[in-house]
């Protein structure tokens, strides 16, 4: 009885999926869920696990999957938007659909969904991160003494300022991490740079204009933050450098406050026994980071 329940909860959800299935990662989403009718799960744990042998079994068939995170509120202001019945699988197929175009995914490609889970969330408030900074700086307008859009300048100026650290970055894996605290929530945003066999440097596009825009807000509104770099290549040990948001630009760390800022538990303020084989070093010179003198938005 138990195999034919599962066989016709897969049939349920290949009715709902077509070549997007939108996952409810958690037990909050999965309830919310649970007072439509037509959704026939009871159990998030049995769920999960029906998701998981569907994408095997597509996976297997040669068909592609993509992941999106599907969010109940969304969902039914979705609805109620577009005048639909939520208490349907056609309108969550329709949901489903918008969201592989418009929301946060992930492609399956064979990995576990414990490992598939936290990369989705992760894209998910990547994405939330960039249209909050993205709102934020639209709203700047323009500057009052030369009519200049602030939020446009900002980002142009925070584009060069990306540009000069890689350029400048020694060769191999870069991770980089821009915090800004100033704003009405506290923005974080992560940047891998690899090197390339030609020795060109490869970039995630959406990563890259999520880091941008959030470096852009800091800039603008003159926030309390900084951008920290890793840099790590075979047979040299880790480098880690950084600077701090200062005017229109960025303030090199010394490598005190490189070390400090690793080596202390930002929980209790503790210190953290720092790592070895790591050098906390000072930034090379971008030519340029100095905030200029005059005028500033």
């Amino acid at each position: 009885m138990a195999h034919t329940d599962h066989r016709t909860m897969r049939r349920v959800l290949r009715r709902e999926i077509a070549g997007t299935i939108g996952l409810l990662t958690d037990e909050h989403d999965f309830h919310a869920m649970r007072h439509y009718r037509s959704f026939t799960f009871d159990d998030h744990t049995t769920y999960l696990e029906q998701v998981e042998t569907l994408l095997k079994t597509r996976a297997a068939e040669g068909n592609h999957t993509t992941i999106a995170l599907f969010d109940p509120q969304e969902y039914a202001e979705y609805c109620t938007a577009g005048g639909l019945d939520p208490d349907t699988p056609s309108s969550r197929t329709r949901f489903t659909a918008e969201l592989a175009a418009t929301g946060p995914t992930v492609a399956y490609e064979g990995q576990p969904l414990s490992d598939l889970v936290p990369d989705l969330v992760d894209e998910a408030v990547r994405q939330a991160t960039w249209e909050y900074a993205t709102t934020l700086l639209a709203r700047l307008g323009a500057c009052a003494s030369c009519g200049e859009d602030i939020g446009r300048a900002a980002f142009t100026n925070a584009s060069n300022l990306l540009a000069r650290i890689l350029d400048t970055a020694p060769p191999g894996d870069r991770h980089l991490v821009c915090s800004v605290s100033g704003t009405p929530e506290p923005l974080a945003a992560v940047l891998h740079a690899d090197d390339d066999i030609d020795g060109t440097t490869s970039l995630d596009e959406a990563e890259a204009l999520e880091f941008t825009t959030v470096l852009a807000l800091g800039i603008a509104t003159h926030s309390p933050g900084g951008l920290v770099m890793r840099t790590s290549a075979p047979g040299s040990p880790d480098r880690i450098y950084g600077w701090r948001l200062r005017g229109d630009g960025l303030a090199p760390l010394t490598a005190g406050e490189v070390f400090d800022a690793y080596c202390t538990d930002v929980e209790n303020g503790d210190i953290i026994s720092p790592e070895s084989g790591v050098d906390y070093c000072e930034p090379p010179d971008l030519g340029d980071e100095e905030p200029k003198p005059g005028h500033h938005h």
